[in-house]
């Protein structure tokens, strides 16, 4: 799942760099007394992680396949238990019991104008041995597929997201009865056969078009890093947008004595069946397709004219699964706190693969062992965290965060109570550090990236990424300079940080090196040692950065007198937001008037079937303006409690804060509605949720968002009122804090 997030996130990648000084910066959250000890167990920590372990963990772990239910998954999650024990955490394996499909049967046949078998095999390589591990490699297949044998004509509809259906609408093309082929991008993969269904067809086809993934963007494996033809993206194409975590119990944790929904009732599952294939099974079926020529925007770099079809491409789909519960191992270690061990930091990475899996997820699995290793080598020397610190290695993250969903259910209310924060990562490469979050953690991870120094510039992390992001991006370079901090992306799902944030309102980050390290083996057998060891991060620097970068953020927020938020990057952030929604609000009131407009005059154009009459659109009903006065007097409260608490707490005495703290960790909880968002009520987040069309993407403030774009007026101006109700609380709940602050500078 990783893979989109890295590639993504590479466009958040952080952070300014610090004026050169040769005074130590204060220590956010920490006296001067208590910071100065603590800069000298964070140097230790930072000189433990040796590459050496961190390949050699990565040769042990991804040796072989180790999907959920296999037995090496099982074995894999025991060996991280003994690693655990081994360097003196207290640890053990929670065990959840969880829908997984795999296929038994799968079929992809072109029956006209000409016959054509897909293999859906990816070949073994010559030298990748474990690339040939058969016997125990999940087949190509997307979990969570309806079974399903369909024959029907076949439709190109470029990456299967609602703005193309739009433009097959205006093109004349329908897709009901039909089978789609999609290629993989522009959306999280389950929106495609997600939408499909919506438009009426029966089955969806996924490729990876060479354009995107594969001989165009460089040399295909095992020459360069890029997808080879046969290679082919496995995924779970479960309706996340809805709910992730086992499809059969939403909501509650899938223990062995669980209520669980009959499968007919899982409204996860997706309603048509769909499988993924290579752009060497998916050129036989785009060259047999005639109709219009795609429009150049959908054109991909397959040797063929791209037509949309309908017809005269026949195909045959047939997908049948054994619909089994499995095993998913949560390995769980703990560090007690010595002075608040009820406050917790929580770290986590998954450790199940979809095959071998060594770059999603082990790359950053490795960095959280040699974390867990140096923390251990701390202890012995007498450190001693203020906080408790729990590290976790999910399983069960591929099919659907079921490992981390389940856990954070059963655990919910312990969680809501006493978790600080939480700090995932998943894949890790080389180049620059990227982060996503939670804003009220954007300051704190812009200093952690100030300690840490680059493996190859000898700069921080911090400057290096700021001076790529300086050369890519002109339009930003002001900001880029000025801006104390520098801005992190918010988070939507696609890994384990999702229960945290979107369902518990806990603060999060997402973190991992990325940028220099191209490739495309992504959920394919083809993720394995033999490639990240001559395509990734080839000598493993960047997973020593990855676990000192992550280390030392998870060792701060343990032993912060004053928990480290900040709630002037998160009111700045807001204002964002809203102004971002006054702008697309306003842009679909031009678009409306515009077209209507054209349509009067008469100078209305349209690509249309040069084979039907063209009837123009009927004019159409302009966007009421709404009132956006509650989110704009939200974010004034918002702003001028942050200052009042960010004065206070830089005079402060932090001797006696325990109370404060109790206070500050709820901040993000009245971020939350008990009744989620629309016809979405595990997402409980009123800032931060993925969107319902985007499945990975973030949608900040969905509620209002999604109202507009959906043309829901009476909900925006309801979700308006709702979201600045809850940003009003919180900024009370800051201005509290504040007070309580100015108490101790008297």
């Amino acid at each position: 799942m990783s893979r989109v997030i890295r590639l993504t996130a590479i466009a958040m990648v952080v952070l300014l760099p610090a004026p050169a000084s040769d005074v130590p910066r204060r220590l956010d959250g920490f006296s001067a007394e208590a910071a100065a000890p603590h800069r000298t167990w964070e140097e230790k920590f930072r000189a433990i992680p040796d590459r050496d372990n961190l390949r050699a963990y990565m040769q042990r772990l991804s040796a072989r396949p180790h999907h959920l239910g296999s037995p090496y998954d099982k074995e894999v999650a025991e060996w991280i238990l003994g690693r655990f024990q081994e360097w003196g955490l207290e640890a053990r394996i929670e065990t959840f019991n969880v829908l997984f499909p795999t296929p038994t049967e799968r079929a992809v046949e072109l029956l006209a104008p000409r016959r054509f078998t897909a293999k859906l095999q990816e070949p073994a390589v010559d030298g990748d041995d474990t690339s040939g591990q058969h016997d125990e490699q999940l087949p190509t297949y997307n979990a969570y597929s309806a079974d399903g044998d369909v024959t029907a004509p076949l439709v190109y509809v470029n990456h299967g997201v609602p703005a193309d259906y739009e433009q097959l609408e205006r093109l004349g093309v329908s897709v009901k009865g039909a089978i789609v082929i999609a290629r993989y991008g522009g959306s999280w993969r389950g929106i495609k056969p997600k939408v499909a269904a919506e438009q009426g067809a029966v089955g969806c086809l996924i490729y990876s078009d060479p354009r995107d993934d594969g001989y165009f963007q460089g040399e295909v494996f095992p020459k360069g890093p890029f997808r080879p033809r046969d290679g082919v993206q496995r995924g779970s194409v479960m309706d996340m947008p809805l709910y992730p975590g086992d499809p059969l119990t939403p909501g509650i944790g899938a223990t062995a004595d669980a209520k669980r929904l009959d499968r007919k009732d899982a409204k996860t599952i997706t309603r048509i069946p769909v499988l993924p294939i290579s752009y060497g099974d998916a050129e036989p079926l785009l060259a047999a397709l005639e109709g219009p020529v795609a429009p150049e925007p959908w054109r991909g770099s397959l040797p063929i004219t791209y037509r949309i079809g309908p017809g005269p491409a026949r195909v045959r789909l047939k997908v049948t699964s054994s619909w089994d519960l499995k095993p998913a191992y949560n390995v769980i270690a703990r560090v007690p706190g010595a002075g608040r061990p009820d406050e917790w930091v929580v770290r986590g990475n998954h450790h199940d693969a979809w095959v071998n899996g060594a770059d999603d997820p082990v790359a950053g699995q490795i960095a959280l062992l040699e974390e867990a290793r140096a923390l251990g080598e701390l202890l012995k020397q007498g450190w001693k965290p203020r906080r408790t610190i729990i590290y976790c290695a999910w399983g069960a993250e591929e099919q659907g965060l079921l490992g981390s969903t389940e856990w954070g259910e059963t655990h919910a209310a312990e969680l809501k109570n006493k978790t600080v924060a939480y700090i995932n990562t998943d894949s890790n490469g080389r180049g620059f550090l990227s982060a996503g979050g939670s804003h009220t953690l954007e300051k704190f991870i812009n200093d952690v990236a100030r300690d840490i120094i680059d493996p190859e510039t000898k700069l921080t992390v911090w400057k290096r990424a700021q001076l790529a992001r300086i050369a890519r991006s002109p339009g930003e370079r002001q900001e880029l300079r000025s801006r104390p901090d520098f801005r992190i992306g918010a988070l939507g799902s696609g890994s384990d940080y999702t229960v945290f944030v979107d369902h518990l309102g806990i603060p999060a980050l997402n973190l991992s090196f990325g940028g220099l390290d191209g490739g495309g083996i992504y959920h394919s057998i083809y993720d394995d040692y033999y490639w990240y060891s001559r395509f990734s991060d080839t000598d493993f620097s960047y997973g020593r950065a990855l676990a000192q970068t992550v280390g030392t953020a998870v060792m701060r927020l343990a032993s912060a007198e004053l928990l480290p938020y900040d709630f002037t990057n998160f009111a700045d952030t807001i204002e964002k937001y809203v102004d971002e929604l006054q702008k697309l609000l306003a842009g679909k009131r031009n678009e409306v008037e515009e077209r209507n407009r054209q349509i009067e005059e008469g100078v209305y154009e349209a690509i249309a079937d040069p084979r039907k009459t063209f009837i123009p659109p009927p004019v159409e009903a302009v966007p009421p303006h709404l009132n956006f006065a509650p989110l704009e007097n939200a974010v004034e409260a918002l702003t001028q409690a942050a200052e009042r608490y960010d004065q206070a707490r830089s005079k402060a005495s932090l001797k006696a804060v325990d109370a404060i703290n109790r206070k500050l960790i709820q901040s993000e909880r009245l971020l939350t509605d008990p009744a989620g968002l629309p016809d979405r009520p595990w997402y409980k987040h009123q800032i931060y949720a993925p969107g319902y069309y985007t499945g990975y993407g973030v949608k900040t403030i969905p509620a209002v968002r999604e109202a507009i774009e959906q043309n829901k007026w009476q909900l925006a101006e309801a979700s308006i009122a709702r979201v600045g109700a809850l940003l009003n609380a919180h900024a009370a709940l800051v201005q509290s804090a504040a007070e309580d602050l100015e108490k101790l500078a008297r």
